[in-house]
């Protein structure tokens, strides 16, 4: 700080006196000094910028490899994974992870159907689902439904095989949403109103594929059913499970309808489906004095429920609690897993889910 009256200019250094007071010019090797420094300035800031950029794209670069890994893996883990843990008990986990339509969407239905010993449990199941519990399933697992219903009718069409069936199917799946849309303010269907009309003018599409379906008679001139001996014949109808299959196979020649009308072949369907005691409230006597098998089978089964019997059955695991196809792995601890396994009929699985 120089003293009062010191000259503080230093000698050297280019002073010019103005209006504002004394002004200072910088000399040749300030100026360059000055502008080396401000160079340098400009040059740290670049870097440190670049510095910053890569920092950010190695950063965007691991998260997108990040979320590609776990898009892979969760697509692993629901393709690779056809079983479903079934918590007991109603709690918040049964209620968040073990939902019906979680179930229905990771047991892999859509290759069942493909599978002959499998096809009547799907078609079964779907039924049941139709009848009651298209409500419970969430928006992902209605779609799942129809898009599994569309395979089951295109297997038909091309099988020409189990027509009657889907028929039914299809006539009670009609039925319930004409229910529920008329009521959608009460309703809890997942989805737009006019998505589900779309939905239900399928099924009437479907119904009418199923409808001008024309059985054409194979082109194999070889031996026919009609050509086995008469024992051989009755054999094979006894081995039908469905009354209504019997009839439409006693309509095909004189013949058959003789045999159809056999009252052993009643009887031992009778007794197949219904218990002692069922059918002895329902007896009927003929006008000779005998027993109508015939018409107390119609009767018993507008009155119970017949008996199913299916191929193959999902499986509930006893040690762990795992749902899953017979022959499915999964991660057991039991030294025997099979000894573990119980089958499960589809109104069985059904009330796994029912709180």
């Amino acid at each position: 700080m120089p003293f009062l009256g010191q000259d503080w200019r230093s000698p050297g250094q280019n002073w010019v006196k103005t209006a504002d007071g004394w002004t200072r010019f910088l000399n040749a090797n300030e100026s360059g000094y000055l502008s080396e420094r401000s160079g340098y300035c400009r040059k740290e800031g670049y870097e440190k910028e670049n510095i910053f950029n890569s920092i950010n794209c190695d950063v965007a670069a691991k998260k997108r490899k990040k979320d590609q890994l776990n898009s892979k893996t969760r697509i692993q883990y629901f393709h690779q994974e056809k079983w479903i843990y079934v918590h007991k008990g109603s709690t918040k986990e049964r209620h968040g992870y073990c939902t019906l339509g979680e179930a229905f969407n990771r047991l892999d239905f859509s290759s069942a159907i493909l599978d002959s010993r499998r096809f009547n449990y799907v078609v079964r199941l779907l039924e049941l689902i139709a009848k009651s519990q298209l409500t419970s399933l969430s928006g992902i697992a209605q779609k799942n439904y129809m898009n599994i219903l569309g395979k089951v009718v295109q297997k038909v069409l091309e099988d020409q095989q189990n027509i009657r069936l889907i028929k039914e199917l299809l006539q009670t799946l009609y039925t319930s949403l004409c229910t529920l849309v008329q009521s959608v303010g009460k309703s809890v269907l997942v989805g737009n109103i006019n998505m589900w009309v779309h939905r239900m003018e399928t099924i009437l599409h479907w119904q009418q594929q199923l409808n001008s379906i024309q059985i054409t008679r194979p082109a194999f001139k070889g031996l026919t059913f009609t050509d086995l001996p008469l024992c051989l014949q009755l054999n094979i109808m006894q081995r039908l499970t469905d009354g209504r299959d019997i009839v439409s196979l006693g309509q095909v020649t004189p013949s058959l309808h003789v045999l159809s009308e056999d009252r052993l072949l009643w009887k031992k369907l009778c007794h197949y489906h219904f218990t002692d005691r069922q059918i002895r409230k329902r007896l009927i006597l003929s006008d000779k004095g005998h027993l109508d098998w015939k018409k107390m089978y119609f009767k018993l089964v507008r009155c119970y429920p017949r008996k199913e019997q299916y191929g193959d059955t999902l499986q509930l695991c006893r040690h762990c609690h795992i749902l899953s196809w017979k022959g499915t792995e999964h991660p057991c601890t039991a030294n025997n897993p099979e000894s573990c396994s119980v089958s499960l009929s589809p109104q069985d699985f059904i009330n796994l889910f029912r709180f």
